[in-house]
């Protein structure tokens, strides 16, 4: 029974520190997303984004990590006298001026296409 005891022990140790689930540890997943919200607040502000367009744009960022990332960036490009490089994409609309601009595109584009004539056979 102790040599048992002892065998399934010393085989369990090894898989201990294993992730053998696959399941990410909240404190590494925390990790991950302060990251990653100082990755996208530093290239907000190398593409000359205010930081308010930054959160607007990445509205699941993390936003005190979004403005960590900002901030340093600002002070490395500062401190380094990089200039700032103009974003290529342009900014996806608000919500409220895409919902606004639909009905005139619609009647711009009827306006552009007339209507086909039937044809009538008599």
């Amino acid at each position: 029974m102790l040599r048992r005891t002892l065998a399934i022990t010393l085989l369990a140790l090894p898989l201990g520190g294993c992730d053998l689930f696959g399941g990410e540890s909240s404190e590494a997943l925390a990790a991950r997303k302060e990251a990653e919200g100082k990755a996208v607040g530093g290239a907000c502000r190398h593409a000359a984004r205010a930081i308010e367009d930054c959160f607007a744009l990445n509205k699941r960022a993390d936003k005190a990590a979004v403005f960590a990332g900002w901030r340093e960036m600002n002070d490395y490009m500062r401190d380094n006298k990089v200039e700032a490089v103009a974003p290529q994409a342009a900014p996806a609309p608000a919500e409220t001026s895409a919902k606004a601009e639909a009905p005139a595109a619609a009647e711009e584009a009827a306006k552009a296409k007339p209507a086909k004539a039937k044809k009538h056979d008599s």
